[in-house]
């Protein structure tokens, strides 16, 4: 398969995964806030997120399902159509069956993510990589354009049913390139399935590993607990779904999308280490203007956010092009899986605290908290040893 091709069967699964988290993301902190729900138990919604933490859990057994990669990831997607179309069919704003088809939605997408970046990892060479993880990333965003931008701002036109059965559709026609897409070549591990086959411990064992492993931990924790509430942030300002919907959900979509693609060619010119630090820096800066905004209101709101997903969008392609790296070739899908799932879960971590961060700070003290907790990573990097094992050397 040529580079083009690979391309844009990168953005279309990863535009797969992009749309309904995007839809749901946007869409319930606002929902939930203006249903009055308090900031605390908006931030321990992020834990209907929790199967993007565990799906380690369950990758031994997908990384062993012989044949194409589709065999998985297209049963999933089309279960993922299903809950939407399923959605649209229920009463209007109904909170209950909402929450239920987000958590079945993060599942499914969970599952269908092992495969994917496994997949990918078949898909790229080293030289590659910066470019593939910039336009996964890319088209990531780009479905959360769509599905927490345009049709979040549509919404008021187009009504709860039509926005999930424009959702349903779209899920659907995105998966359609895959059935063109030809297998790649691949080496099933030998060993039988199981948990302990994740060797979640070799990060803690090799040299290296548990300096990987807090930097894995460290690089998103700040960002996710900041971000976590601007949306609640927002709707107490005065702000209307429109009006999130368009900056936070179409603007800084879209800009994420740019800063992604723009670290993805950044980080081979860069090399991984210089970018990992400079992203992380841009983190510490855009945080930190979110405190500006706390203090003044929200007339900077739309350059603020734009480059908070700017520098975030560069940092996650950072990471994840070094995440690659450390992949051995026939556990792919196990060994960044691993490793995803632990940036997953302390980006969890920071999302269900924020709203108790920010119900005790208050919103400037939160994002200064958060803004001295970005500043952890960026330190990890710049006292990076030089003579890290291969498997953890940033280059």
């Amino acid at each position: 398969m040529n580079r083009p091709a690979r391309v844009g069967l990168l953005l279309s699964l990863y535009f797969a995964q992009g749309l309904p988290f995007g839809l749901f993301t946007q869409a319930l902190p606002v929902f939930l806030r203006e249903a009055g729900v308090s900031l605390a138990h908006i931030g321990l919604s992020n834990l209907l997120a929790l199967p993007w933490a565990l799906k380690f859990l369950w990758a031994p057994l997908i990384d062993r399902v012989p044949g194409h990669r589709r065999r998985v990831i297209l049963p999933l997607n089309l279960a993922a159509a299903a809950f939407l179309l399923a959605l649209s069919q229920v009463a209007p704003g109904s909170i209950g069956p909402l929450v239920l088809v987000v958590f079945l939605c993060n599942l499914v997408a969970a599952t269908q993510d092992i495969a994917t970046d496994g997949y990918a990892v078949e898909l790229l060479d080293e030289r590659d990589r910066g470019l593939g993880n910039g336009v996964q990333v890319a088209g990531y965003r780009l479905g959360m354009v769509v599905g927490g931008g345009v049709l979040l701002t549509a919404f008021a036109s187009l009504g709860w049913s039509r926005t999930f059965m424009v959702a349903a559709a779209l899920l659907f026609w995105v998966s359609l390139p895959l059935w063109f897409a030809p297998p790649t070549a691949r080496e099933l591990p030998a060993e039988r399935p199981s948990f302990a086959n994740a060797q979640l411990h070799r990060w803690f064992a090799e040299p290296g590993g548990g300096r990987w492993l807090a930097l894995l931990v460290a690089y998103k924790l700040g960002d996710a607990l900041g971000t976590g509430m601007v949306k609640p942030m927002l709707v107490d300002m005065g702000q209307d779904i429109g009006a999130i919907g368009r900056v936070l959900g179409f603007y800084g979509s879209l800009a994420g999308m740019t800063g992604a693609l723009v670290g993805g060619f950044l980080v081979q010119r860069l090399g991984r280490r210089a970018a990992l630090a400079l992203f992380a820096g841009g983190q510490v800066l855009t945080m930190f203007a979110y405190a500006g905004l706390a203090a003044s209101g929200p007339e900077w709101l739309v350059p603020v956010s734009v480059a908070e997903h700017l520098a975030s969008g560069m940092a996650t392609a950072a990471l994840f092009t070094a995440m690659m790296d450390a992949c051995r070739r026939d556990r792919a899908g196990v060994d960044y899986t691993v490793q995803a799932s632990v940036v997953v879960i302390a980006q969890g971590l920071g999302a269900v605290l924020s709203g108790y961060c920010a119900a005790s700070l208050g919103y400037l003290g939160h994002f200064v908290f958060a803004t001295v907790l970005c500043l952890w990573p960026l330190w990890l990097v710049l006292r990076w040893p030089s003579e890290s094992p291969p498997r953890f050397r940033l280059r």
